[in-house]
């Protein structure tokens, strides 16, 4: 357990001049260590709660502790952002303020997964991404797109809905 304490400064450097992605990024990888186990869990309770309280009730920044999230994970203007818990990020992601990312109401009224992200992924402001699909290693989504479809690696998603265009 030693080595994955020191994962808790995984996203310090990306976070670089950004107080606020440093600060949610710590408390997120604790709260995301701490829950490996259901001893830990219900020892560090009062920590989960403050969590909760901190990050989504004063800096609006749904970030649930159950999201995998790989390292130098970057929020840019954090405030608004919504991310299901069920979501996966790769490394050196880059999310920005008003954002939706999560599952949605298929049309036989289950419920969806959520997205899965490479790496160096980069999301505009007031993106939406919903539903069981797969963002490329290096993709941009543009700000205010709403994707509902795979966008390869390389590519970027743009408009409402989103068009997939090669990155360039």
């Amino acid at each position: 357990m030693t080595a994955s304490i020191w994962n808790i400064f995984q996203d310090w450097s990306a976070g670089k001049g950004n107080p606020k992605s440093r600060l949610v990024m710590l408390l997120f990888r604790i709260a995301h260590l701490l829950r490996q186990s259901t001893i830990s869990f219900i020892l560090f309770l009062p920590y989960f709660i403050a969590y909760r309280i901190a990050v989504e009730w004063f800096l609006c920044i749904e970030l649930p502790w159950k999201t995998r999230i790989g390292p130098g994970f970057r929020i840019e203007h954090g405030q608004a952002l919504v991310v299901n818990d069920g979501t996966v990020f790769g490394a050196n992601c880059t999310v920005r303020n008003s954002c939706t990312i999560g599952n949605r109401q298929l049309k036989d009224g289950s419920i969806s997964k959520a997205p899965r992200f490479g790496d160096r992924v980069n999301i505009g402001a007031n993106a939406i991404i919903i539903g069981p699909i797969t963002i490329g290693d290096d993709a941009a989504i543009g700000a205010g797109a709403v994707v509902l479809k795979d966008v390869p690696a390389n590519h970027a998603a743009v408009g409402n809905p989103a068009r997939v265009i090669p990155r360039g």
